[in-house]
């Protein structure tokens, strides 16, 4: 493989002096990808097992989702909203249409749909519900994990998102997660809109109680708020499900999605709700210069369809099945636990063997490349198309670094 000018030292060197300091990755320079490989500037192989946040759903370099992108490329790739654009109707109505909702206003990032949905929320609860102005009050939980931008860390528990970033947006209250109670009680007649995972990621692959979506969807339809489901890292097939919240038919008024949208070739995120909801934005009251652009949008109707052609969920379903019963024959003392669903799956390190990362790095060195989340949970969430000989390939490795 033809390799850079620079090694991998010099490279982070020259990051590490130029970049801002908010990310902690791991010791290893990617330059090359293909599926569930990637390779360093040196050459060495290693199994992602991160896919970019599940991002990469499809795998790294999906050749159909290359081909629409360089097709497009050739085409037209940015019109901004002030136009009409070619791509963006059928776009909206395939994704609509898969989703089983009315009406979608597509963005870019993840942060930017969550913050889309507390938008949209606030508007329709003054325009429909009928709460008094600048009153509205949105439920989220603790330890979520919504994105970073200064009004959603305000809402975050995680002391360390918030350090230094205040004042915050008020109008957000927290309450335990799995926790219906809790949400009856935080309820009052200015609540419009209640915003949670159906699995807390970022928080080290926190699962709810069987039933806790279908509850909480019932107690937001009987005191008329809207339930919004952040489905950005659960959602287009990685818990299983095209959407994590079919396994309880916990259907949401507002559907949040992103990273795996854009195929891990080009940002592509939005919202999904009835019309009844999206019509509250008018002319003027939101937009992105970027959002629903014709190579978004092009890249996203591919990613689409490889996820629902290819039956994505139900490979991650099988294999995630198959990978959790390996991880769980695995008699070592560092585990303190092993959950998760589909292909996002969480290895809880015990706190007496120390933090994950240490392991985390000891399986770099093995040829995965895994990410600790929370200092004690390892996330193994590879690409939906990955083999089960592949998972094989990695259960040895995990196996010999949880043994050591």
């Amino acid at each position: 493989m033809e390799k850079t000018g620079l090694s991998s030292g010099e490279l982070i060197d020259l990051a590490e002096s130029y970049s801002a300091h908010n990310y902690h990755p791991l010791p290893v320079v990617i330059s090359k990808a293909e599926r569930v490989w990637v390779w360093d500037v040196e050459g060495k192989k290693y199994m992602d097992m991160l896919s970019s946040y599940s991002a990469l759903n499809q795998g790294h370099l999906n050749k159909r989702i290359i081909n629409a992108a360089k097709a497009q490329l050739e085409r037209l790739t940015l019109t901004s909203r002030a136009f009409h654009n070619d791509r963006f109707g059928p776009f909206c109505e395939y994704l609509c249409k898969v989703a089983g909702q009315e009406s979608v206003l597509l963005m870019n990032t993840g942060a930017e749909a969550v913050e889309t949905a507390l938008k949209a929320a606030r508007k329709w609860g003054y325009r429909v519900k009928g709460v008094e102005d600048d009153r509205a009050e949105i439920i989220t939980c603790r330890n979520n994990f919504h994105g970073r931008t200064t009004t959603i860390v305000g809402f975050s528990s995680e002391e360390q998102y918030r350090d230094g970033f205040g004042p915050f947006s008020p109008g957000f209250k927290l309450i335990p997660y799995n926790d219906v109670d809790a949400l009856k009680q935080a309820i009052t007649p200015n609540t419009v809109g209640f915003l949670v995972e159906p699995i807390q990621g970022e928080a080290g692959i926190i699962m709810p109680d069987e039933g806790y979506l279908k509850q909480v969807a019932a107690v937001c339809r009987d005191n008329n708020v809207l339930l919004m489901l952040d489905e950005i890292q659960t959602g287009l097939g990685r818990t299983g499900k095209l959407f994590c919240y079919e396994y309880e038919g916990a259907t949401p008024d507002v559907l949040i999605v992103g990273k795996a949208l854009g195929g891990g070739v080009f940002p592509v995120s939005g919202i999904l709700a009835r019309k009844e909801i999206m019509d509250v934005f008018t002319p003027g009251d939101h937009g992105s210069t970027f959002g629903g652009n014709p190579l978004a949008c092009a890249v996203g109707m591919e990613a689409l369809k490889v996820i629902v052609e290819e039956d994505l969920p139900a490979r991650a379903a099988d294999l995630g099945g198959y990978f959790t019963e390996g991880l769980r024959r695995i008699e070592s003392p560092h585990i303190e636990e092993i959950r998760g669903r589909g292909l996002l799956i969480g290895l809880e390190i015990r706190e007496t063997s120390g933090p994950a990362r240490p392991f985390c790095e000891k399986l770099k060195d093995l040829g995965i490349l895994a990410k600790e989340t929370h200092h004690q949970v390892i996330r193994f969430a590879p690409p939906l198309v990955i083999l089960r000989e592949e998972i094989d390939w990695a259960l040895e490795r995990i196996e010999k670094v949880l043994m050591a």
